[in-house]
């Protein structure tokens, strides 16, 4: 089924990536548990921040390659919807991932840069940098696919609760 497309004002599609930004760090309930930061978030590229908990991690010291994983994850599908055009749907689901682990991932933060390399109509693509430590330590591509619209776009999202996950 075939919907048809909404047309929206340059006002509401700069509403609609604001509203994605605090749903990316407030309206998703992992990213929040894990405490990520959105600390760039334009239509070019996006940076997220995963701050280092023992919770978090597969040896002491050491990010879990899984949560490294997610971070690519949040943070190439937050490349993608940063400069989507809304017109196209607001429903967005990763189809598929690859993840290269380079080195371990040591530090007190990991930071995912982000950029969406491909928009096409359904399919879109994105590359991602993860450093710790000022030294890549994962790189990954993200495949996401975006149609239909997202219930509860523009709703309110929660303050943020920045209660530590664990002590460090």
């Amino acid at each position: 089924m075939t919907v048809a497309a909404r047309t929206l004002t340059d006002q509401e599609q700069r509403e609609r990536r604001t509203w994605f930004r605090a749903r990316w760090e407030r309206g998703v309930a992992f990213n929040r548990l894990c405490r990520i930061r959105v600390t760039r978030w334009d239509p070019d590229a996006v940076e997220v921040l995963l701050p280092y908990a023992e919770s978090l991690s597969a040896h002491e010291g050491v990010f879990h390659g899984g949560v490294i994983s997610a971070l690519i994850d949040t943070a190439g599908a937050g490349a993608v919807i940063a400069g989507h055009d809304f017109t196209k749907g607001s429903l967005l689901s990763t189809v598929s991932m690859s993840v290269q682990y380079l080195a371990p991932a040591r530090g007190r933060e990991a930071v995912a840069y982000a950029r969406c390399v491909r928009r096409g109509g359904r399919l879109h693509f994105a590359d991602v940098d993860v450093m710790t430590d000022g030294r890549i330590c994962a790189r990954g591509q993200v495949v996401v696919t975006i149609s239909g619209e997202r219930p509860g776009v523009g709703d309110p999202i929660q303050p943020l609760d920045l209660e530590p996950l664990d002590e460090e």
